[in-house]
């Protein structure tokens, strides 16, 4: 299993920045269409009612704008990620095999599919991915009532 996890982790990586580089794209569209809303809205007679659409665009607007940046600091953090082979504990950049599924620690995605596997990248500070970061091989953990047995890091 290690020669394939080590051609598995940039395929991993590569999902990543896919996933990324949609978010980006989407909120960043998102952002054109709510700020177009907002430049051809023109005052009407109605008074209240075009403040109250006025200030729902904004909200919308800034609700994107708050997705792009999120999307962002995902962005730098992936950047950041190491993923060359550490099997001494699990990390950042990690790979996971357990009993109980393949975790690649990163960012939160889900769970994707490669090669007919499936892998659940999640991130370093999520519920599972803290539980994870530390441990070692045959090292078990206790999450959400289910024991994961760690049988391998690269």
């Amino acid at each position: 299993m290690d020669k394939e996890n080590i051609t598995i982790k940039p395929a991993l990586l590569a999902a990543c920045r896919e996933y990324i580089e949609q978010r980006i794209a989407n909120a960043r569209e998102a952002i054109a269409a709510a700020s177009d809303a907002v430049a051809a809205d023109t005052k009407s007679s109605a008074g209240d009612k075009f403040e109250t659409t006025r200030e729902m665009m904004q909200q919308e607007l800034n609700r994107h704008q708050q997705l792009l940046t999120d999307a962002s600091r995902m962005e730098q953090s992936l950047n950041q990620l190491d993923i060359g082979i550490h099997k001494e504990s699990v990390r950042a950049g990690s790979l996971v095999i357990t009993s109980e599924g393949n975790f690649f620690i990163a960012i939160s995605i889900g769970r994707i599919q490669i090669n007919g596997t499936s892998y659940w990248i999640i991130s370093p500070v999520s519920p599972l991915g803290q539980r994870l970061i530390g441990t070692k091989v045959g090292q078990p953990i206790a999450f959400n009532g289910k024991t994961y047995h760690i049988t391998e890091i690269s």
